[in-house]
């Protein structure tokens, strides 16, 4: 069913400020230029520092997402069999909320744990994420959701080491002389990071990239070590070790920082002296002299500054690398410097009201299960049981695709396609997920409603207004709370607050709302070097290199080095890991052909050393495959994949793909060391030519 535009008149555009709402750190200003209620284009809003009018190619075409052909635009209801091949009928919206408020009271009055909120970053927006949802959800007594699936083991990390997620303000990058980009593709997630280290670059820096794959960011780096996945904690040791044991020459460590700002040094210089290059070299797949190149590089140039991303914690140690990684700054005293230090996320710099905002005081003396989003394969399939509680009946999915990037998909499908799990889907489009719905619903697209967002890669508060009515009878996900809500009997005054009142509501009086209004963002007030002097929100004010809330629990205390799940073995020989494609974000924009034109079809980078004697050729069609299942897609022979190491492009749809399948079909519900986080590239599989 198409979107129909009107014929536009000679009227003015009318300029509307707004924000990106995906997951990316960038979180830019967007200006959307409206003609006769029409938006007809998006671009970067100039007058925002870091947007500096530059938009990515995704999030520049998002008119095409908006009046997408196949947009859905009317509540829907399944009728036949779930599936790729489901059908639905339309119905009005007091059809559909009838009926989903029945099902949700029969099963609340029994337990209403057994019914369960599916979320994540669709939107990242304050409001249209979990506002109205968590208010709803927590009225009603669901199950939580441990929201994981993404960054979860990394910010567990910063939080044990730092104190919380904090960092480097991102501006300052472009005063660094050395930039370690480690774990990220830059280039195709955090372009205007990567615009900022250009400028470093240009005025002398060296850029080093550390990333089992050779990517578009590591072709424009001075240096690449592709090392092994799941390896990064042992490099960071190897550095390390060769600050530590060629201080006495070099003076390369900061005595007086370590003494001053740090807790545990004596005991994580020991370990460290335990990874000399030599043995990280084999245990990372390095050659040794590129690891002491890059230990001298950190130890000799000020400023120095680590991009660290989340590509290096979906591993099974994927948290002690990070804590490793976010250890080396204090040991050369890079903070000292406003563009020295690390930065992962600076999340932990908003002060979001999510009493006021999420309201868990609804929950009264209530303390609802916990289920975990990275292994809703295996929650699906599970019966009632004492240690589990109820059987999930019920799941209500909003921003998020899980059918197509939970990880071992197989269990997955087997759990949506049960016909006594009664499933609500909040969608722009029939994804995946949306296949094995009863009912899906109409939701506004970012153009479309109020929302107001932090970032995790800069410190500005950003405010969307609605550029345009929503389309057809697309509701925004607040609206579609409060209706069920309503339908529910819930008659409690916090659900006829309106989405102006909720945005003001998510910052209070930390951020000016006037501000918001006038320009469309506003900057925090963050120190220029946040760590100069110390004053780590640990509990002792230090960089906690060993951890006193990880001791307080049991465990070790110190970083240290974790072997993956699954190592390569005779049987699965190859590692896989599997980052987004370029012009896809998670699973968003995969339906736009524009984009999925460039990508082509899915498809596996495969190492010429592992592609010859499989007889494998760029072009043919592969089965990739280990225990859990098996991924048809093409092969391209190339450099990209280091030796051992397949590469598996993603977040495609099952339905868009070659039998239905995608690259989730391959990994598993193995959680990370800390965050319970999934594991997506500690992967091992086997690679085989189809024939024709």
């Amino acid at each position: 069913m198409g979107v129909m535009m009107p014929a536009l008149s000679e009227n003015p555009m009318n300029p509307v400020l707004g924000a990106c709402p995906h997951d990316c750190p960038d979180t830019c200003s967007l200006v959307t230029q409206v003609k006769d209620g029409v938006a007809i284009s998006v671009k970067g809003n100039p007058n925002h520092p870091l947007t500096d009018g530059v938009l990515c190619t995704k999030v520049s075409r998002y008119t095409e997402r908006t009046y997408h052909p196949e947009r859905l635009l009317y509540p829907m209801k399944r009728v036949g069999p779930k599936g790729p091949n489901a059908k639905f009928e339309r119905v009005t919206w007091a059809q559909a909320l009838a009926d989903i408020g029945e099902r949700l009271r029969t099963l609340s009055a029994i337990d209403p744990q057994a019914i369960l909120p599916y979320s994540y970053a669709g939107t990242m927006g304050q409001v249209q994420g979990e506002a109205m949802a968590s208010r709803f959800f927590n009225r009603l007594g669901a199950s939580f959701l441990d929201r994981t699936i993404c960054s979860s083991a990394g910010g567990t990390a910063l939080a044990h080491t730092f104190g919380g997620k904090l960092g480097m303000r991102v501006e300052f990058f472009s005063e660094a002389r050395l930039i370690v980009i480690w774990g990220s593709n830059s280039i195709g997630s955090n372009l205007h990071f990567w615009r900022l280290a250009m400028e470093a670059k240009r005025q002398g820096a060296k850029l080093v990239c550390i990333d089992p794959r050779r990517s578009e960011t590591a072709d424009k780096c001075d240096v690449h070590l592709a090392l092994k996945p799941g390896t990064d904690a042992a490099l960071a040791f190897a550095i390390m070790q060769q600050l530590i044991t060629r201080d006495a020459q070099e003076h390369w460590l900061d005595h007086g920082y370590l003494a001053a700002h740090t807790l545990g040094w004596p005991e994580l210089r020991d370990r460290a002296l335990e990874w000399p290059p030599e043995r990280a070299a084999e245990f990372c797949g390095l050659p040794v002299d590129q690891i002491i190149q890059l230990a001298e590089d950190y130890g000799r140039t000020r400023p120095a500054a680590i991009r660290l991303n989340y590509g290096v914690q979906r591993a099974h140690g994927g948290g002690n690398a990070v804590r490793a990684i976010a250890c080396l700054p204090a040991l050369i005293g890079a903070w000292r410097e406003r563009s020295g230090g690390v930065l992962l996320s600076n999340s932990s710099r908003f002060s979001v009201n999510k009493q006021a905002l999420q309201r868990p005081d609804l929950l009264g003396d209530r303390r609802p299960r916990t289920l975990n989003m990275s292994t809703i394969g295996n929650d699906l399939l599970r019966s009632t049981s004492a240690a589990f509680g109820p059987q999930v009946q019920a799941l209500i999915v909003y921003n998020s695709n899980p059918v197509a990037v939970a990880p071992d998909s197989p269990k997955v499908v087997a759990g949506f396609a049960r016909e006594d799990l009664f499933t609500v889907v909040l969608e722009h489009f029939q994804t995946d997920t949306a296949d094995y719905a009863d009912y899906v619903l109409p939701a506004t697209t970012q153009l479309e409603h109020w929302d107001i967002h932090a970032s995790y890669g800069h410190t500005d508060v950003l405010l969307n207004r609605p550029a345009i009515k929503p389309l057809g009878e697309a509701k925004t996900n607040t609206d579609i709370f409060r209706a069920l809500a309503q339908e529910m009997g819930f008659m409690d005054p916090c659900f006829q607050e309106d989405d102006l009142s909720l945005c003001r509501q998510v910052f209070g009086e930390s951020v000016d709302f006037e501000l918001l209004l006038q320009q469309g963002f506003a900057h925090l007030e963050v120190p220029e070097a946040p760590f100069a002097n110390g004053g780590f929100m640990t509990p002792s004010g230090r960089c906690e290199m060993a951890s006193s809330s990880l001791a307080a629990l049991g465990e070790d205390p110190l970083p240290q080095v974790l072997p993956n799940h699954e190592p390569a073995s005779t049987q699965w020989p190859l590692a896989m890991i599997s980052p987004p494609a370029r012009n896809f974000l998670n699973s968003s924009f995969v339906n736009l052909k524009s984009l999925r034109d460039i990508e082509i079809e899915p498809k596996i980078e495969i190492h010429p050393q592992d592609a010859i004697h499989r007889q494998i050729e760029t072009g043919q069609t592969v089965r990739v495959f280990n225990e859990r299942g098996s991924y048809v897609c093409q092969a391209e022979v190339s450099t990209r994949a280091r030796p051992g190491l397949v590469v598996g492009l993603g977040i495609w749809w099952r339905k868009l793909g070659r039998e239905g399948s995608n690259v989730n079909e391959l990994t598993s519900q193995a959680l990370t060391d800390m965050g319970r986080a999934p594991t997506f590239y500690d992967c091992a599989v086997e690679v085989a030519k189809i024939e024709a």
